[in-house]
């Protein structure tokens, strides 16, 4: 049997495995394990082992406890919640205002929080409730949340680009600064569409009640404050990293204790609180370590097999496309894997595979990281079978269907795919505040 017929062998198993509901990291690392050892015996061993020595080594990887730690306090001792008074005083008298407000929200989330489930979290216990209750047009705001929810992994601290970097071997910070504009752009985007969309249509996000929209000022700025806080944890945690005082971990650690913090001096740091961040931490911090251990042994039996090597020859020879359609096929197969799977697995069964692939292409890592985060966040929302529809679902109260929520998403994913076009056609989009940071 040909190394290229091993290789595609490996890659159908584990996606059979997978849509027949087996545990991300079992099936990744099981396939892995069973195809070294038929390939080299019992030298195949030295392959998970190796992967194992790779991940304790490797230090960054501490940053992921720091960044989910953050994320749950700020969100168990409910200071997401005084963003959205905020937003809900500041944006109310304008139409649409208040889903216009929702995405500055999620904006904010993803710079406390780095996950984009943590984001869905809290758009659909706090925003949803009070959108609908205005009476707002309940697939509008299934959209606006689902849509904010996708900047998650996106703006920094992204904890998927930091698993992209220790899959891709780029810098973390430079993948971070990549995030950046790309986010605000995709964040801008969909206010300019809530907003036109209103306009038209007055009904779809009606303005707030006089009585409520008469708020004094001294209390509107009071509630101001709270939009200062997440600055501030982001600051404190970006500034010091990127004019080079701190490392990365250091970095992460700094934002963690200011997050703690934040919550003592505000008295919400109960012993639950505590108690359940910490849980949800390990867990979560567990999962993505077992995930990212598979993954470097899939592909470090990939690596032995040359497959991205007979995959290359195969595109580019055999053939004949050129670069540019094959990072097209890539992105669509990340649509079609999407139907079925998380953005984190999508990222482990890939890339071993693409991301040798587009270096070799002459693409630059750092901005395929980006658009690898747009696509798959496309992909988790795209109906028949996304992620992010069946979470909406699940958070969603009963008058909200599944066939609202699968109607709510076509204009932001149009949208996103916008935001995508635009970065892959200008890729400064990405690469402008890194090159320049890094460049000084």
């Amino acid at each position: 049997m040909s190394y290229e017929l091993i290789a595609i062998l490996m890659f159908s198993s584990m996606m059979l495995m997978l849509m027949t509901g087996q545990r991300v990291f079992g099936a990744i690392g099981g396939v892995a394990a069973i195809a070294a050892l038929a390939l080299w015996g019992t030298g195949g061993v030295n392959i998970p082992f190796s992967s194992a020595m790779k991940l304790m080594k490797w230090y960054p990887l501490l940053t992921l406890p720091m960044f989910i730690f953050m994320g749950y306090v700020l969100s168990e001792s409910k200071i997401a919640d005084d963003l959205y008074k905020m937003f809900h005083v500041w944006m109310g008298p304008i139409h649409g205002g208040l889903a216009i407000g929702t995405i500055g929200l999620m904006v904010l989330v993803s710079a406390m929080n780095g996950l984009s489930v943590a984001g869905m979290a809290i758009g659909a216990t706090i925003a949803l409730p009070e959108l609908l209750r205005r009476g707002y047009d309940k697939k509008m705001v299934t959209g606006v949340i689902q849509a904010g929810s996708s900047l998650g992994i996106l703006v920094p601290p992204s904890v998927v680009l930091v698993l992209y970097a220790m899959i891709a071997r780029q810098p973390v910070g430079q993948l971070w600064l990549a995030g950046v504009v790309p986010g605000l752009l995709m964040a801008t985007l969909f206010i300019i569409y809530i907003y036109i969309r209103c306009r038209i249509n007055p009904e779809l996000g009606p303005v707030l009640p006089a009585e409520e929209r008469n708020v004094p000022m001294a209390e509107k700025l009071r509630l101001l404050g709270a939009g200062i806080l997440p600055l501030v944890i982001f600051f404190a945690m970006m500034i010091p990293f990127v004019n080079g005082w701190t490392s990365l971990v250091e970095s992460s650690a700094i934002g963690a204790l200011t997050a703690f913090l934040a919550a003592v001096v505000k008295g919400r740091m109960t012993r639950e609180v505590f108690e359940v961040s910490v849980r949800q931490t390990l867990a979560i911090s567990c999962m993505f370590m077992w995930i990212i251990l598979a993954a470097l042994g899939f592909g470090a039996v990939f690596d032995g097999l040359g497959a991205v090597r007979a995959i290359d020859s195969l595109f580019t020879e055999r053939l004949g496309l050129d670069p540019w359609m094959i990072l097209i096929l890539m992105q669509v197969s990340f649509l079609i894997m999407g139907t079925f799977l998380d953005d984190t697995a999508m990222l482990v069964i890939v890339a071993p595979l693409y991301v040798p692939l587009v270096g070799a292409l002459g693409f630059d890592l750092v901005w395929y990281g980006v658009l690898y985060t747009i696509t798959t966040q496309i992909a988790y929302m795209t109906p028949p079978f996304g992620y992010n529809l069946f979470l909406m679902r699940a958070m969603a109260p009963p008058e909200i269907s599944l066939r609202d929520i699968y109607g709510s998403i076509l204009p932001f994913v149009l949208v996103m795919i916008l935001a995508l076009g635009l970065i892959m056609t200008f890729p400064q989009l990405a690469l402008w505040l890194p090159d320049y940071v890094y460049g000084k």
